[in-house]
């Protein structure tokens, strides 16, 4: 999958008309810089669109809708909602077919948007349906931020079709949208950008006209750095390579700007490496100014953390972080936790996944574990941060490379599961309790047998109920101490059995 943000027109008149006539005057240049990078490179096409292809085919709601007036077929345009990371496309697909013929466009944000915006768009949908013959199409940025009564003041508009709506959000929308909107809009599901689809992009940004231009080149280490950098975020990618050209022009104008250097630290001799002049114009250098790794660094401190403590990025990143630690995987275990604790998670949540961590998955293959854990916990609660961190990190590692057995977890499931389907009769006579007056009349605690008073301090005698006689829960298995706790655990049942 490449990126989204293609080769495609530019995003204003004078930079279409720049490109074409050729190459740029500095000051030509410089009047195209007004927007920025990311705004600068969006496609004005679905053709231009090369990412998100599973959701571009012909035929597709989003073609459709593209389409606008000219769309072929009895189908009508549908709502649909983009639901993805940040920096897939959402937007850009939002502007997109906001060019369709046919269509008037309108863009809400449910950051200031309230009802009566929503309601006005809604009236002035239906006028220009009825007299002008329009469809209007309403991109609503965020629309997890809009509350329910907001989103309902949306479903008259939508399920009459006086708007076609366009909603994106990075919130799973199971969550952060109502029922009745989810029913009457398309569901589609962005992917995040490859390393490969970034990598596209940045190259592209350089050399476009909408872009830089070849005004700069970039280092294969200073790509990595905003590639790895980016976190499969597009728009987070064009703004940290502008910023990071910013910080190289900085540079050779501090050199000097009749012979900026080279990435060899050489005067330039005025002429590219393939020995054709420059960019042309009055003041512009002759030579591309070379975006190093350095001032990829000095422009960006570290990357943002994609984290939501709110939504469902909360669950997943906690889901990978137990899953990671069950499978046996320190590293990326370690990597989760640094993730959730950068990201501002509560310690005390990540403390009480390991406890649960250690009982569930540990258990009696290394029993330690879970005592790891709990004073993992209550230390944490002493300390707290940042130095929890070094404890939790203690834990996990513990945790991570413990041998696994989820028996006792199995076990009491399995013995909750026979208790709810009714099985477990009276408890038997010998076990009850005689120690109330006229227990013993009612044969409570008759022929019990004490334990201790029995070779090895084991008994022959019936403990469960009659139906469950033979019943067995906890199945040890051959990992870390349970090997010899399931040799042990045969020999009890044979001597309790009676066997």
């Amino acid at each position: 999958m490449e990126d989204l943000f293609g080769s495609g027109a530019a995003s204003d008149d004078e930079s279409e008309d720049s490109a074409a006539a050729g190459p740029l005057t500095d000051a030509g240049w410089m009047a195209s810089q007004r927007s920025p990078l990311a705004v600068r490179m969006r496609p004005r096409t679905l053709d231009d669109v090369v990412g998100q292809q599973h959701l571009l085919g012909h035929g597709s709601p989003l073609r459709q809708l593209a389409a606008g007036a000219e769309a072929s077929g009895p189908a009508g345009p549908s709502s649909v909602i983009l639901w993805g990371p940040p920096g897939t496309g959402k937007t850009t697909l939002a502007h997109v077919i906001a060019r369709g013929p046919g269509r008037k466009f309108v863009e809400l944000s449910a950051i200031t948007a309230g009802v009566k915006d929503v309601r006005r768009v809604m009236d002035e949908a239906l006028t220009a349906r009825d007299l002008y013959k329009k469809t209007t199409v309403l991109f609503l940025d965020e629309i997890h931020r809009f509350n329910k009564a907001q989103q309902d003041a949306l479903l008259p508009g939508v399920e009459n079709r006086w708007v076609v709506l366009v909603a994106a959000t990075t919130e799973n929308p199971s969550f952060s949208v109502v029922s009745p909107l989810l029913s009457r809009s398309l569901l589609l599901t962005l992917k995040p950008l490859t390393d490969d689809d970034i990598s596209g992009l940045l190259q592209r940004a350089v050399a476009d006209a909408r872009g830089l231009a070849g005004r700069v080149e970039l280092s294969e280490e200073a790509l990595e750095h905003l590639v790895r950098l980016s976190g499969g975020d597009a728009r987070r990618a064009l703004t940290a390579l502008e910023a990071a050209a910013g910080v190289a022009f900085g540079d050779a104008d501090a050199v000097g700007p009749e012979m900026p250097a080279t990435d060899d630290g050489e005067p330039d001799d005025g002429e590219s490496d393939d020995g054709e002049p420059g960019l042309a114009g009055d003041g512009a250098p002759d030579a591309p100014v070379l975006v190093e790794l350095r001032h990829t660094e000095r422009a960006l401190d570290a990357a943002a953390v994609r984290y939501d403590r709110a939504g469902d990025q909360h669950y997943d990143v906690a889901s990978a972080f137990i899953k990671s630690i069950r499978g046996s995987d320190v590293d990326a275990s370690l990597h989760y936790l640094a993730r959730m604790l950068e990201a501002g998670e509560d310690p005390r949540f990540v403390a009480r996944r390991i406890v649960i961590s250690a009982a569930e998955d540990i258990g009696m293959a290394d029993p330690t574990a879970l005592q790891t854990a709990v004073a993992a916990a209550q230390a944490v609660q002493l300390i707290g941060m940042p130095e929890g961190r070094i404890i939790l990190a203690e834990a996990v590692v513990h945790l991570a490379t413990a041998p696994k057995s989820n028996a006792a977890y199995m076990g009491i499931n399995k013995a909750i599961a026979d208790v709810r389907a009714g099985y477990g009769g009276s408890i038997p006579m010998h076990l009850r309790d005689a120690h109330y007056p006229g227990a013993k009349q009612l044969g409570h605690g008759k022929s019990y047998k004490y334990a201790h008073d029995e070779p090895h301090g084991v008994a022959t005698q019936q403990y469960p109920p009659d139906d469950l006689i033979g019943k067995d829960y906890y199945l040890p298995t051959a990992n870390g101490a349970e090997r010899d706790i399931a040799a042990r655990l045969e020999r009890l049942r044979r001597i309790v059995r009676g066997q």
